[in-house]
């Protein structure tokens, strides 16, 4: 059970880190800062890759904790009324920052791949410059 919580603390933190590369991202995507996203891009790899680590390892406390196909519902439901409150918090809060990450890596994908398809046009000019008839 400590490693499972320590796994939430540890990507809750990571979260954290995560959004900030990803603002510095599209940052550098704006400016066209060629190393910075290449550096940016190994740093966030680096981090999922951990956190996935971790979440195979939160998986795997939570099946040995309670057998096949474990909920965090049921998780929860191991602890005392206090310390299950305070997890099911960090819990939601965990949440809300994947889902803040995932929005965030969206717009950065969304960002490149225009920037990528105007670099297209500019060098090799449109398709079809006239709509079919």
């Amino acid at each position: 059970m400590h490693m499972l919580l320590d796994g939430i603390a540890a990507d809750m933190a990571a979260y954290a880190t995560l959004q900030h590369l990803l603002e510095q991202q599209f940052e550098a995507a704006v400016r066209h800062q060629r190393a910075a996203l290449e550096q940016l891009a190994e740093a966030v790899s680096a981090l999922v890759e951990a956190m996935e680590a971790r979440r195979v390892q939160r998986v795997a406390c939570a099946v040995q904790l309670l057998g096949p196909a474990p909920s965090m519902a049921q998780v929860f439901a191991l602890l005392k009324p206090e310390p299950r409150a305070r997890l099911q918090q960090q819990w939601q809060e965990l949440e809300q920052r994947v889902l803040e990450c995932k929005r965030l890596g969206k717009r950065n994908s969304d960002l490149l791949v225009e920037q990528y398809t105007i670099m297209q046009r500019v060098l090799h000019g449109e398709d079809q410059i006239y709509e079919p008839a």
